[in-house]
Order: C-alpha cells, then structure tokens, then sequence
C-alpha cells in the first residue's frame, strides 16, 4: 500500500503538532509547578516571621515587670511589631519592591528586638529570669528558622525565574504570565565590616 505524498505530509505536520503540543503541556506544567514551589516556600517564610512576632508580646510583658524605666524602648517593640504584621505580600506580588518592603518591616521589628536584648545588661534579675531566658532561646530559634526559611525560599525563586527566563520557555512564560519573582537580598548594614577598636 502505497501511501500519496499529501498524507504523507499531513501525518508528518500531525506528529510535529503532537510533539509540539506535548512539549508545551510538559513546559507550562512544569512552571506552574515551580510557581506553586515558590508560593508555598513563601508561605513558610510568613509562617518562620508569624512565630517571632507571637513571641514579642510575651518578650515584652516579662521585660516590662523588670524594667520600669524602658518604656521607650519597649514601644518601639510594640510598634515595630505591629508595622511587621500588617506589611502582607501576597504569594503572587512577589516582586523585588514588596519583597523588599516586608524585608524593611520585618528588619525593622528584628533591630527593636535586639535594642530590647540590649536591656537585659542594665538588670541583673531580668538575666536571671528563668521565663525571659526560654523566651530568648526560643527566639534565637526562631531567628534560625526565619534564615532557613528565606535561603529555602531563594533557591525556590531562583529555581522557579531560571526555569521562565530559559528559551524557549521564556514564551511561553510571556504568554501565560508567569513573571519573575524577587529574592530576600543582605540587608544593607550587613554589606560594610563592623569597626572593632581595642
């Protein structure tokens, strides 16, 4: 059975679409699957951030009974606190400007922290406090989960952007929306050497 040049180039054309197709299916699957990655790493990000800010009130409250004439600073605790909880970034904004927005409210609320650690130094009793003590360990954990968290993060954004950015994918990202996400970058202070004199 001999087969006409037209059905040959008909079955060709179909397989070539089939390939094609399947392909596609199998790149923008692929995508949404990193995208959902990263979405949900940053979930895991908000939920490391939401433990340290449930410890401040009780951070607060056992500073406080100690240490009357550190109002101030313990204010600036409530505050940052509540500037930190209510910076959100949806798993779909994750842009390099909100991710850095929520990075300054969550630094911001990391820094009044340690000014209110600082204070344990000007009360003896308060460094004795056996509650104030497991509120810093649990802290100090919590500070690691939040670093665990963001580097999970990172390797998930960069994983997810190198993946929409590689050709040919990079049009299909364009034409299904998939656009890049930001990373948690060193926050600023953190680019210079501490001065140490002696």
């Amino acid at each position: 059975m001999k087969l006409s040049k037209g059905l040959i180039a008909i079955i060709v054309i179909a397989v070539i679409l089939l390939i094609g197709f399947l392909w596609g299916k199998s790149s923008y699957n692929s995508m949404v699957g990193k995208e959902e990655g990263v979405s949900s790493q940053w979930a895991q990000v908000q939920n490391a951030y939401q433990r340290r800010a449930d410890l401040v009130p009780n951070l607060v409250a056992t500073v406080k009974g100690y240490a009357t004439h550190e109002q101030e600073t313990l204010q600036a605790v409530v505050d940052a606190r509540a500037k930190a909880t209510q910076m959100n970034v949806n798993a779909d904004q994750l842009t390099e400007e909100n991710i850095k927005k929520y990075q300054e409210a969550q630094g911001q609320l990391g820094a009044a922290l340690g000014r209110l650690l600082m204070v344990q130094e000007n009360y003896p009793d308060l460094k004795a406090n056996t509650n104030f003590l497991a509120l810093q360990d649990e802290l100090t954990g919590t500070e690691n989960r939040i670093a665990t968290e963001r580097n999970k993060f990172n390797e998930k954004v960069k994983d997810y952007n190198t993946t929409i950015r590689m050709f040919p994918r990079n049009i299909f990202a364009g034409l299904f929306g998939f656009d890049k996400k930001g990373y948690f970058e060193a926050d600023a202070a953190a680019q210079s050497a501490p001065k140490v004199e002696f």
